[in-house]
């Protein structure tokens, strides 16, 4: 995939997906749609992998979003509509139902479809300088139902309907306020400060993490399937040398050297 810029770097055992248009404010082209379900699956089969972050290539900005300019080919109308918005959902599903947790690094521009893969993610930490919109109506386009979904659950219904309605930026102090950040950092303190996150997070069991994810999604989603797959996660945590080297750690009151398995 080298042809498309969207790219997956691994540092030990945080990964890195970074959305490489720094040139289009990160826009993304249908190809890199359709590589994000790729690149997920990647990281969910790489047992070295703890963490996935997700970030905008270059210093400025997260993400403009879809690029509008291949809307007209690629978009053009209904049947096409379909197609391309059948890659936005898979993409942000994939990244949703991500088996490691996943934190989205913002700074500048999260607009569009950008913003719902921010939402998408489990934790997101901005810059000060971030910036959040949701132009569809200003387009004349419906934003895909599973975008919509990840917002209601991170800002709330009424939150949504009003950014969706009006088409209005958010600052990033106005995002943290609804809820939708965990954290709002200096622009020099963001990378610092998502990195010592992921990196608290990569210390603990695997295994737990994933049945908590798993257990957070059934929750919410509500669905048996998800349930069914949550309670398995679970019970594997117990039959884990992880869970023996936990326990043993803990009566040795030492650090556990956690292995996923």
């Amino acid at each position: 995939m080298e042809d498309i810029p969207i790219k997956l770097e691994c540092n030990n055992s945080i990964a890195n997906l970074i959305i490489n248009r720094p040139e289009k404010k990160n826009a993304l082209t249908q190809a890199m749609w359709a590589a994000i379900p790729r690149l997920i699956n990647d990281i969910n089969q790489d047992n070295n992998i703890r963490v996935l972050i997700i970030k905008g290539g270059g210093a400025k900005d997260f993400s403009a979003g879809a690029d509008i300019n291949e809307f007209l080919d690629v978009r053009k109308d209904k049947h096409s509509a379909q197609t391309y918005e059948k890659q936005n959902v898979d993409a942000f599903n994939a990244i949703k139902q991500c088996q490691k947790p996943t934190i989205a690094m913002i700074r500048g521009i999260c607009f569009g479809g950008g913003f719902g893969l921010a939402a998408s993610c489990d934790l997101r930490i901005a810059s000060k300088n971030a910036r959040f919109a949701i132009p569809a109506a200003k387009l004349g386009l419906a934003y895909p139902l599973a975008a919509i979904s990840s917002l209601m659950s991170a800002l709330g219904e009424q939150n949504t309907k009003a950014l969706l309605y009006s088409g209005a930026e958010l600052t990033a102090q106005e995002a943290s306020k609804k809820g939708f950040l965990l954290a709002r950092i200096k622009n020099k303190y963001l990378h610092d400060t998502t990195y010592e996150l992921a990196d608290k997070i990569a210390q603990n069991a695997p295994l737990t993490l994933s049945a908590t994810k798993a257990g957070i999604h059934a929750i919410l989603s509500n669905q048996d399937k998800a349930w069914k797959l949550a309670e398995e996660w679970g019970d594997m945590t117990f039959d884990s040398q992880d869970y023996q080297e936990g326990i043993l750690a803990f009566k040795e009151r030492r650090k556990a050297n956690f292995k996923g398995k």
